[in-house]
C-alpha cells in the first residue's frame, strides 16, 4: 500500500508538471514556436543524456544487459525514434502555435487532453475494437468541445482550437507508435531519441520559417527551461518511477489531472478566466478523459466472480 500511496504521489505531482507547462509555454509565446520547441527540446537531451547513464549503471549492478543495443535492436531503436519523434515535434509545435494564438491554458490543456479519447478510435485502424463505454465517452467529449469552443449560438471555432485539436489528433498516433515501440526498445532512450529528432526537426523550421534574435531566447529563458528540463525530462522521469508497481487504472487517472492543473494555473497565475459555458465543456471533456480509462466492464463482473466462488 505504502509503494502504490508513494508512486501515485509521483504521478500526481508529474501531471503538476506537465499541467504548469502549459503556463510556462503561454508565457513563453513571445518567442517563437519552431524556436521555443527546439530550446525546449534541447535541454531536454541534456537531461536526458546523463540520466541514460544512471539507468545503464542501475542495470549492470542488478546484472542485466546496459548500454546502447546492437544489431536488429538499434534498428527498431532508430525507427521507432524517428517515428514517435516526427508525431511529436508536429504535436508539439501545433500545441505551441495553438497557444501563441489564443493563450488560454484552460482551453489548451482540455483540448490536448482529448488525445485519450482518440487512441481508441484511432485503434480502429489497427482492428482494435473498443467498448461502448469508450464511445459514449467520445461523445461526451465531442459535446464539451463545442461548448468550449463554439462563441455564441451560432459561432464558429476559432483556430487556435482547431490547432489545438489537430494537435490532440497528432497526440494520438504518437501514443499508438509509442506503445508499439516501448516494449521492444529500452525506455529512457527511445524518449531521448525521440526529443533528438524534434530538436533537429523544430531547428531546421526555425531557421527556414522565423527570425529568432538572442534576445527573444534570453526573454523566454525561464518557460523555455521549465518545459525542457522540468516537464520534458524531470516528468518524463516521474512517469517512469510512478508507473512501476502501481494499478495502470490508478497512473491514468492521476495523469490526466494534467488537464485541471493546466486550467488552474492559468486562472492562479495568469488572471484567466473561463465563462460558465466554457466551464461546463472543460467539465465535460474532463469526465470523458476520466471516464474511458476507468475499468467500468471489470467492476461490473467482479461480483458475478465472487458469486460463483461462493
Amino acid at each position: 500500500m505504502k509503494v502504490q500511496t508513494r508512486n501515485t504521489f509521483l504521478l500526481v505531482l508529474c501531471a503538476l508538471i506537465w499541467g504548469l507547462a502549459f503556463v510556462a509555454q503561454s508565457a513563453g509565446s513571445t518567442l517563437a514556436p519552431f524556436a521555443f520547441l527546439a530550446c525546449r527540446s534541447w535541454l531536454a537531451i541534456v537531461f536526458l543524456w546523463p540520466l541514460c547513464r544512471v539507468f545503464d549503471a542501475v542495470h549492470r549492478r542488478r546484472g542485466e544487459p546496459a548500454g546502447p543495443p546492437q544489431g536488429e535492436a538499434r534498428r527498431i531503436l532508430l525507427r521507432g525514434g524517428l517515428i514517435c519523434g516526427t508525431f511529436l515535434f508536429a504535436a508539439s509545435a501545433a500545441q505551441q502555435i495553438g497557444i501563441t494564438l489564443n493563450p488560454s491554458t484552460a482551453k489548451a490543456s482540455f483540448i490536448t487532453a482529448m488525445y485519450v479519447v482518440l487512441v481508441p478510435v484511432v485503434g480502429l485502424l489497427f482492428s482494435r475494437k473498443s467498448p461502448a463505454q469508450i464511445w459514449g465517452c467520445v461523445v461526451l467529449s465531442v459535446a464539451g468541445l463545442y461548448l468550449l469552443c463554439m462563441q455564441g449560438d451560432f459561432g464558429g471555432v476559432e483556430l487556435s482550437d482547431g490547432i489545438l485539436l489537430l494537435c490532440a489528433v497528432l497526440f494520438t498516433f504518437q501514443i499508438v507508435s509509442v506503445d508499439h515501440f516501448s516494449p521492444q526498445v529500452d525506455g529512457v532512450r527511445l524518449s531521448m531519441l525521440q526529443f533528438l529528432v524534434v530538436a533537429v526537426e523544430s531547428t531546421i523550421a526555425s531557421f527556414l520559417t522565423e527570425t529568432v534574435t538572442l534576445a527573444d531566447i534570453t526573454g523566454a529563458a525561464l518557460p523555455v527551461l521549465y518545459c525542457g528540463i522540468l516537464s520534458s525530462g524531470v516528468g518524463y522521469t516521474l512517469q517512469i518511477l510512478g508507473q512501476r508497481d502501481l494499478n495502470p487504472a490508478i497512473a491514468s487517472l492521476a495523469m490526466c489531472l494534467e488537464s485541471v492543473f493546466g486550467a488552474l494555473g492559468g486562472w492562479l497565475l495568469l488572471s484567466q478566466s473561463l465563462s460558465v459555458r466554457e466551464l461546463w465543456g472543460c467539465a465535460l471533456i474532463f469526465a470523458a478523459v476520466v471516464g474511458a480509462q476507468l475499468p467500468l466492464g471489470r467492476l461490473i463482473r467482479r461480483p458475478a466472480r465472487s458469486s460463483r466462488g461462493g
